[in-house]
């Protein structure tokens, strides 16, 4: 019997790399998504990989979501906690519902999606958490003062969370992707990318959304028992931490 994933965001961009990537290596993988019902299905008809709408900011919705998918999948092995929100402003001119919001989605949902499963993990002795921060929750980014304190406070709680269970057989970790040609970041104009972005990049390219999935593949495998804490900077040598 395979073991079953849980990737929120899971549909588009990085998550849906991470979905199918993990789909590939024989997980039954449960997509999660918050809106866009028109791309979520479309997903689900290329793949097969089911997918469930809920809020991750929302704990009710969040412990019911897993229930079902629980239900219809089995118990979860590996959660990818990749949903994530941008709400861009310069910190004197940005609203405490711009904070807030990503707040909840971001960082909030680190508890209202993990602390539904980890009893279970720790009863069966075995769980992958895999956490998706940000370059910018390394080092920062002007005009994303919310964005960054989210992305930062999420490898303090892996941090804790890892030391907590690392006796339990689960292990917790994350990945912090620098620039990756996504739908977003392809949206920005081509003279940006090529005199302001990339030029940052030692690698001199953009990452793939497909590098990030494979990280992912393999934290969540039995082979990296002996990792937990971890940040894995995948930026392309843009930022050393």
């Amino acid at each position: 019997m395979s073991r079953v994933a849980v990737v929120t965001g899971g549909t588009r961009g990085i998550g849906a790399a991470i979905s199918k990537g993990l789909k590939e290596a024989g997980y039954s993988v449960a997509a999660t998504y918050a809106g866009n019902d028109e791309k979520a299905n479309a997903f689900k008809e290329e793949t097969g990989i089911p997918v469930y709408k809920f809020d991750v900011a929302d704990a009710a919705a969040c412990e019911a979501g897993l229930k079902q998918i629980e239900g219809d999948l089995g118990p979860v092995d590996v959660l990818v906690n990749n949903a994530g929100i941008t709400r861009d402003r310069m910190f004197h001119k940005m609203t405490f519902e711009q904070w807030s919001d990503v707040m909840r989605t971001n960082l909030d949902s680190m508890f209202t999606m993990t602390r539904p499963l980890i009893e279970g993990m720790q009863a069966r002795k075995f769980g992958r958490i895999i956490i998706i921060s940000s370059i910018n929750g390394q080092k920062g980014q002007m005009g994303q003062a919310n964005y960054s304190a989210a992305k930062a406070g999420v490898i303090g709680f892996a941090k804790a969370l890892a030391q907590e269970n690392a006796s339990k057989g689960i292990t917790v970790n994350v990945i912090a992707p620098g620039y990756i040609g996504t739908e977003m970041v392809m949206a920005v104009p081509k003279e940006v990318l090529d005199t302001k972005i990339i030029p940052q990049i030692p690698v001199g390219r953009l990452g793939e959304a497909e590098e990030i999935a494979r990280c992912v593949t393999f934290l969540a495998s039995d082979g990296a028992g002996f990792i937990t804490g971890s940040t894995l900077s995948v930026n392309g040598g843009q930022y050393m931490a």
